[in-house]
């Protein structure tokens, strides 16, 4: 038979609290705005023909800068990537938008609050009660005294019909890994320019050599020069013109010491030290560091995981997308559910015997607000457009920075094997030169000359050998390496850990 309770249509409490748990649950399913599309490497222009040839892993680009085999170089790199302020900066950014996910995280849950009170009433002379409130003050009352005691459980909850709670964790999640890779973006760049700058520190070295090298060859002319002018060998033109070769090369040397500590400061503040710091280690020359001789590339998909930029880019075009839910979400109905749950008593032994509690749930619906709504609905379409507009830039550009490293790298070692050429000639000519001047055979504007030629060969040698290092950091760097690609970077904790 029919329950009575029901054919008439009153449900009980529990019936009700049931029917209404269903309800919120089915309309909770519903989730508004569209999802998320990876999009494919045709969509974003990526051409079918990629130009470079194919070759190694991923994995061989993690700790590149040991390829150079200087351990001095591979040192300074590490140190930079735990070390550098920017990285810091970065880091710092990536925990803020960690913490801004747990906080959107926290929404999806209901939120509890508790309280507690205690009133101390006391009969005055004359009849009058005074009593003492929570906040400390007291008040006169009529009657007698005593004390209260009240505890009190609120709780709210945001349920998100439409999903814009949800769309707001997948943004905040979204915005949190391209906060991780921006983070591993900055921490490529200060590789690349730690390794740079210590290329440069040691090609200014090798200047300085040439430099002090060609000082002492043109001490040696002018010697022989002011012999030959005392002998009423040549005029003092030999003489003048060797002082004022010697005087040129030697004024080259401040402008090449400038440079070198240029470079090394600038390793320095890179390592987060004081400008002059790393003088000591790098006070010894050394050679200019080599890489290998040949570079695999990769192919275009392999490229585009590897580059933290461009996923970077990717997990802000997605988190642009989830804010378009959030903005539809706004369209539709929202509902609010909050309760609580009260006991009063005169004693602390009793504030369990009579408990009080209340639900209401409430459903607002905006009616008019001037368009406002669809405007951001549409600002949050815009934004989107943007985002992927981004992402294919980000994209192109990898490709066009792998492109020109590639090149510079090929016209690097072209150049360094023609200069090596030419230092050889360059430095046969200058010892003809040399001992036909001795013997008489020969001018001193045309050992000048030869001189010349022979500091330029050299130093032309070593800026062509430091441009192919600096290359191979570049191509290294265009293919997204020096960073564990195959996980997404994590905030640490507040100790350092991840």
């Amino acid at each position: 038979m029919l329950d009575p309770r029901i054919a008439s249509g009153h449900f009980a409490p529990m019936t009700r609290m049931r029917a209404s748990l269903l309800l919120v649950a089915a309309l909770g399913g519903c989730t508004v705005g569209p999802d998320y599309r990876p999009r494919t490497t045709a969509e974003l222009g990526v051409p079918d023909a990629f130009s470079v040839t194919a070759g190694p892993k991923r994995d061989d680009l993690t700790r590149w800068w040991r390829s150079f085999d200087d351990p001095v170089l591979g040192d300074l790199v590490e140190q930079a990537a735990t070390a550098n302020l920017d990285v810091a900066q970065a880091t710092a950014r990536l925990r803020q938008a960690r913490e801004a996910l747990l906080q959107s995280r926290a929404s999806l849950l209901p939120t509890l609050n508790g309280s507690g009170g205690f009133s101390r009433s006391e009969t005055l002379r004359g009849g009058q009660t005074l009593i003492t409130l929570p906040d400390g003050t007291t008040q006169s009352i009529g009657g007698g005294g005593g004390s209260n005691f009240s505890l009190g459980l609120d709780a709210q909850y945001q349920l998100g019909l439409f999903g814009e709670v949800r769309r707001t964790v997948e943004a905040s999640r979204a915005q949190y890994e391209a906060s991780g890779f921006d983070q591993a973006t900055v921490l490529l760049s200060v590789q690349a320019e730690v390794a740079r700058n210590y290329v440069l520190a040691r090609l200014y070295q090798l200047q300085l050599v040439n430099a002090r090298d060609s000082l002492a060859l043109q001490d040696d002319n002018l010697e022989i020069a002011g012999f030959r002018v005392q002998a009423g060998l040549v005029s003092s033109l030999d003489q003048e013109q060797a002082r004022a070769q010697r005087a040129q090369t030697a004024a080259s040397v401040p402008q090449i010491e400038q440079q070198y500590n240029a470079a090394v400061s600038r390793l320095g503040v890179l390592t987060a030290q004081a400008p002059g710091a790393l003088k000591p280690l790098l006070a010894a020359t050394k050679p200019i560091p080599r890489g290998p001789q040949t570079q695999g590339i990769g192919i275009p998909a392999d490229v585009l995981r590897q580059r933290p930029d461009v996923r970077a880019a990717e997990r802000s075009l997605a988190a642009a997308t989830a804010q378009i839910g959030v903005a539809k979400a706004a369209l539709y109905p929202a509902l609010a559910i909050s309760g609580n749950i009260d006991t009063r008593a005169g004693n602390l032994g009793g504030l369990l015997d009579t408990v009080t509690g209340g639900l209401f749930a409430g459903l607002t619906q905006a009616i008019f607000n001037g368009g406002r709504l669809n405007s951001q609905v549409r600002s949050a379409e815009a934004a989107t457009d943007a985002a992927l507009a981004t992402y294919k830039q980000a994209v192109l550009t990898a490709l066009e920075e792998i492109e020109n490293a590639v090149v510079a790298l090929n016209t690097a070692e072209v150049r360094e094997r023609e200069f090596g050429v030419a230092l050889e000639a360059a430095n046969n000519s200058a010892i003809l030169s040399r001992s036909q001047y001795r013997t008489g055979l020969t001018d001193f504007t045309t050992l000048s000359q030869q001189e010349a030629s022979l500091l330029s060969a050299r130093n032309s040698a070593a800026q062509a050998r430091a441009d192919h290092a600096t290359a191979l950091v570049q191509l290294y760097t265009a293919l997204g390496g020096g960073w564990d690609s195959t996980t997404t970077p994590q905030a640490p904790d507040q100790d350092g850990n991840r």
